[in-house]
């Protein structure tokens, strides 16, 4: 199973550039943030021609997210626990050989500038996204929370990290928040599967960032120890950043093996009759 995650940065300026990798990609699952749209105004037709049953959390003009999905959905989830009035968290949950798949979309909040409010409710709201993980952890659910973090988690995620200096997404305290994620338990799949530098998600659209390779990595699919039980594969889709009208964010897909058992099996010992 294909699951990706893609901040679209309005869908409707992105739609059809959106259908294009869709058609191409093909993946079975896919988390968008920033769709900055209404409910009522979501364009769920052009992704229903494409075979996507389409839940929505969204706001006019701004944040927004939404799951598109191959699979029906069995339950629908929208809102961070503890209440907002921002739609930054949307979960749906799949049945999946067998087994209950949940798979959330997230879009957490940028936190500029520092000395303002906005940055007390980044912190605030990461950690609310914690507390609602430790009760999916609890329920040992396979799951997957992947989306726009607003996080460089360390110098390797950034071209150049001096230029973050004093920025929200890479103060010590957002890089805490995001440590306290993984801390629970959780597997950042990319890193999983390419643990060297250079790999990155976002370019800003100034100062000819996409063309100096100036980029961050700030969107991540975080697993749960069931879920990174099946991790084959997570890879950084850039071609849509070189297309007509791009994200500035790039789509991040995680493949995982949903025929897999998720309870390994330990390795069996031939008894010698020594110990050792």
């Amino acid at each position: 199973m294909r699951i990706a995650t893609w901040n679209i940065n309005g869908v409707r300026a992105r739609i059809e550039t959106a259908v294009n990798w869709l058609k191409d990609a093909n993946p079975d699952i896919v988390c968008l943030q920033e769709t900055k749209i209404e409910d009522a105004a979501f364009p769920t037709e052009a992704f229903g021609d494409l075979g996507y049953n389409v839940a929505v959390h969204g706001q006019k003009g701004f944040n927004g997210v939404a799951l598109l999905s191959k699979l029906p959905f069995d339950e629908v989830a929208r809102g961070i626990p503890g209440g907002e009035d921002q739609a930054r968290l949307i979960e749906g949950v799949f049945s999946v050989s067998g087994r209950a798949l949940r798979v959330a979309s997230v879009y957490a909040p940028n936190g500029n500038p520092i000395a303002s409010d906005k940055f007390d409710y980044k912190l605030a709201w990461m950690e609310k996204l914690a507390q609602r993980m430790l009760v999916a952890l609890a329920a040992e659910e396979t799951f997957v929370f992947a989306g726009d973090f607003n996080v460089i988690p360390t110098d390797l995620d950034a071209r150049f990290p001096k230029h973050w200096v004093g920025d929200a997404l890479f103060t010590p305290q957002a890089k805490a928040a995001f440590r306290r994620l993984q801390y629970l338990g959780l597997t950042d799949a990319f890193r999983a599967c390419h643990g060297e530098g250079g790999h990155f998600t976002y370019w800003d659209y100034q100062a000819g960032s996409w063309q100096k390779d100036d980029g961050i990595r700030i969107d991540f699919a975080l697993l749960s120890p069931q879920a990174a039980d099946l991790l084959l594969n997570a890879e950084i889709d850039k071609r849509p950043r070189a297309w007509a009208k791009p994200s500035d964010h790039v789509p991040v897909v995680v493949e995982l093996d949903l025929e897999a058992v998720s309870q390994k099996q330990p390795p069996q010992l031939a008894l010698t009759g020594q110990l050792f």
